[in-house]
């Protein structure tokens, strides 16, 4: 009789155990060291899930034991700003879409501050993880993943939705974003570039001309909508206006800090 699988949580800490050589490095030692089938993976600042592993076990077992799982996050506001607001209504926008793409088999994204994988699974694509770059862990494994044919499963649910909090301010939201475009250029999975130019260039339109706008308007605020409906159509409608903006800023400054690190490395 088989012995029933097992889980883990594990939680990178920032200044613990990553010894000074970053969450990829921090991670790799961590799952290492645990004994289980799978490892749920989550940041150290988030509010994790409702949902025990025990429970998690269960609904793994329903997707057929899939060699990812890729779960819900959700943004708290802290002090209810609008930058703050704007921040929620374009992360709504982001995990509706990861939720889409990875139900009809096409993930475009994941996060590492909520997913499940198999321990054996994670190890063996660790040198897929761009170990040069010091951030895009769950994106690289999920490009790992679809290339080796991998089973990708999602699960939608509000007792395995896990909380973030925004930004603290506007800079720092630009910085994160810089971050996230500076490894765009490395990615290689053919669904994730797709969606990406997709994004920059229906931008890019509306930002030589504006009258763009009212047709990804109702494309976006749908996608906010059934993430989260309590977002308002004011707040959806001020990101669709300012948006184009700190992207570009956020890809230009992204490929040059990308261009500064290669150089330097």
């Amino acid at each position: 009789m088989n012995e029933p699988l097992t889980i883990s949580v594990v939680v990178p800490k920032r200044g613990i155990n990553d010894e000074g050589n970053g969450k990829k490095y921090a991670l790799h030692k961590l799952i290492s060291e645990v004994d289980s089938d799978y490892v749920w993976l989550q940041d150290d600042d988030i509010e994790p899930p409702t949902l025990s592993p025990q429970g998690m076990l269960e609904v793994l077992k329903g997707y057929g034991y899939p060699d990812m799982l890729i779960l819900p996050l959700a943004m708290t506001l802290v002090n209810g700003s609008m930058v703050e607001r704007l921040q929620q209504a374009e992360y709504a926008a982001i995990q509706q879409l990861t939720i889409e793409t990875a139900q009809k088999g096409r993930a475009v994204m994941c996060s590492g501050a909520n997913l499940i994988v198999k321990r054996d699974r994670w190890l063996e694509s660790y040198a897929d993880l761009h170990l040069e770059q010091p951030s895009g862990d769950d994106m690289y494994l999920l490009e790992s993943f679809k290339r080796r044919e991998l089973k990708v499963a999602v699960y939608d649910s509000l007792d395995a939705t896990a909380r973030v909090h925004p930004c603290s301010n506007l800079s720092a939201f630009i910085r994160q974003r810089m971050r996230w475009a500076g490894k765009a250029g490395s990615y290689t999975d053919k669904d994730i570039r797709r969606c990406g130019a997709i994004v920059v260039a229906a931008n890019l339109l509306q930002f030589v001309c504006p009258l763009v706008m009212f047709i990804k308007f109702p494309f976006e605020r749908a996608l906010i909508k059934k993430r989260d409906a309590n977002i308002s159509l004011w707040i959806a409608l001020l990101l669709e206006v300012v948006y184009p903006v700190y992207m570009l800023l956020s890809v230009i400054g992204g490929v040059l800090r990308s261009r500064q690190a290669s150089s330097s490395f």
